[in-house]
């Protein structure tokens, strides 16, 4: 059973899956809130167009790579976005990024996964928002965190994925930001790094 983090909690990734990930993938999901409408009836929605990256840092805490809309595809090749969802429409995941854990280069110490309102709503807009990470072979949920905080933020530090004595850990940390690219954000998670 999946572990629902608390913002700050932090988890072994191997315990929680109950043995060895060799590849894991963090969804993002999200609803558009309907607006207006009387007792619900004839609300009105828009498209909100949230998106998934993720920014590699290494052990000195510097960016040495990012995989997002832009760039689907890690420049050396473990880590993968599955593409971009400009609407939120759908069940499950609206955006994927895969990662092969057991190719990420050595050299990385952390990965920052982060959500962006590209088209500059607040998260006023948006209700039933979850980022989730799963084991990538079995489809085994190992951890959720809800991100459905109302706000006028347009972004979040989500979580992050780091090496500690040679193992896979998650810290769940929920930062809110404002932004339309994970660019707009790298001043809020130097903190965390």
């Amino acid at each position: 059973m999946a572990v629902n983090l608390q913002k700050g909690q932090k988890i072994s990734l191997e315990k929680e899956a109950g043995g060895a990930l060799s590849r894991v993938t963090m969804g993002l999901g999200w609803d558009v809130a309907k607006s207006g409408g009387f007792f619900g009836f004839g609300a009105k929605s828009q498209s909100v167009d949230l998106d998934a990256s993720v920014v590699l840092f290494d052990e000195a805490n510097r960016p040495v790579d990012v995989v997002w809309f832009r760039q689907l595809k890690s420049r050396d090749g473990s880590i993968t976005h599955t593409g971009d969802n400009r609407t939120g429409a759908g069940d499950g995941d609206d955006e994927q990024i895969v990662v092969d854990l057991r190719t990420v280069p050595e050299s990385v110490k952390s990965l920052v996964f982060t959500v962006n309102s590209f088209t500059g709503q607040n998260f006023s807009t948006v209700q039933n928002a979850f980022c989730r990470l799963f084991d990538t072979s079995n489809g085994k949920e190992i951890a959720r965190y809800d991100l459905s905080v109302q706000g006028s933020h347009t972004a979040q530090i989500m979580a992050k994925l780091y090496r500690h004595n040679g193992e896979w850990k998650m810290h769940a940390i929920g930062e809110n930001g404002t932004g339309r690219t994970f660019d707009d954000l790298m001043p809020l998670i130097v903190p965390h790094l």
